[in-house]
């Protein structure tokens, strides 16, 4: 199979290269406008020339049979689209776009050309993760905090707090009744966020706060008298009585620990069995960030 790397940042360094690179039968064509970086990655990566390009028009020409699409946020919509207007499947980091009308255009596109487009949510496949959804989650706790980070709303929520809302939205054990946003804003910069989300018999809430002073991710779940925390998407403590812990292995892949290996086999999976993907799950997400978008931009209206 033929496949597009478009945008070669850090994630896509980090961590879908060394996955890329390891399966078996993929051509790789790496997109990106720089040709000192494509060159740069292409060698350590030991990807010919001639599978580098620095104009898109080119790697459509290979015609790929499904792409990887890292680019920088604001172009998403322009990219996808193309892709999906010419019948390639694709995967996009997250988010879809920087708003919700932009992310609503690229799924109608998607359903209209009958093409699969996925979100790059890779907490979803991360096993720390998906484990959790086997415990009582009547209280679901998820923090994801940054150092001297405080962003302007969209930037802020689109970019990063999505993760949080989309994780708590994969683990929610029925249909959220309430929903309630409370942020920290000043001077047109968000320091932190509160989410929560609450139904029959369950509340979830998510928090990142931007001026925390420690980079961590924590999820606690709770319910039937027990309790499971997650540190990092990586050590594992389950609580009833006296805590037990498990940590990851120390062969086990940062790849593997934090699901981008599982997501990018599911997707390729796909693209091999000309399964159709669709992003509407994924639309809800973008549905959630946007109302928190709004919460927090009159919040600042309101502290200004």
């Amino acid at each position: 199979m033929k496949i597009g790397v478009i945008g070669l940042g850090d994630i896509a360094q980090k961590a879908y290269l060394p996955v890329l690179t390891a399966q078996p039968g993929l051509e790789l064509h790496l997109h990106t406008r720089s040709s000192a970086t494509l060159d740069r990655i292409g060698d350590a990566h030991r990807i010919p020339p001639p599978h580098r390009h620095t104009a898109l028009d080119n790697l459509l020409a290979q015609e790929p049979d499904a792409a990887f699409v890292h680019a920088p946020t604001e172009h998403h919509v322009e990219i996808a689209g193309r892709l999906i207007e010419v019948g390639v499947p694709v995967y996009l980091d997250k988010p879809l776009a920087s708003d919700l009308a932009g992310a609503e255009h690229l799924v109608r596109l998607a359903e209209r050309h009958r093409v699969s487009l996925m979100t790059g949510f890779n907490r979803r496949y991360a096993p720390a993760y998906t484990q959790v959804l086997e415990h009582p989650r009547d209280l679901i706790l998820m923090q994801k905090n940054r150092v001297g980070l405080p962003a302007p709303a969209r930037g802020f929520v689109y970019d990063d707090f999505i993760h949080v809302a989309d994780t708590l939205r994969f683990l929610l054990p029925g249909a959220v009744e309430h929903t309630t946003v409370r942020a920290k804003v000043r001077g047109g910069l968000t320091h932190h966020i509160v989410l929560e989300l609450s139904g029959d018999g369950f509340t979830a809430i998510g928090v990142m706060n931007r001026m925390s002073g420690s980079a961590e991710e924590r999820l606690e779940v709770s319910g039937d008298d027990t309790k499971r925390e997650v540190v990092n998407i990586a050590d594992v403590i389950d609580h009833k009585g006296q805590p037990t812990v498990r940590r990851r292995g120390d062969w086990v892949s940062v790849a593997r620990q934090r699901g981008f290996e599982q997501i990018t086999q599911t997707f390729l999976d796909a693209v091999r069995a000309g399964k159709l993907l669709d992003a509407q799950d994924s639309l809800r997400t973008h549905e959630l960030c946007e109302r928190i978008v709004t919460e927090i931009t009159r919040i600042g209206e309101r502290t200004a």
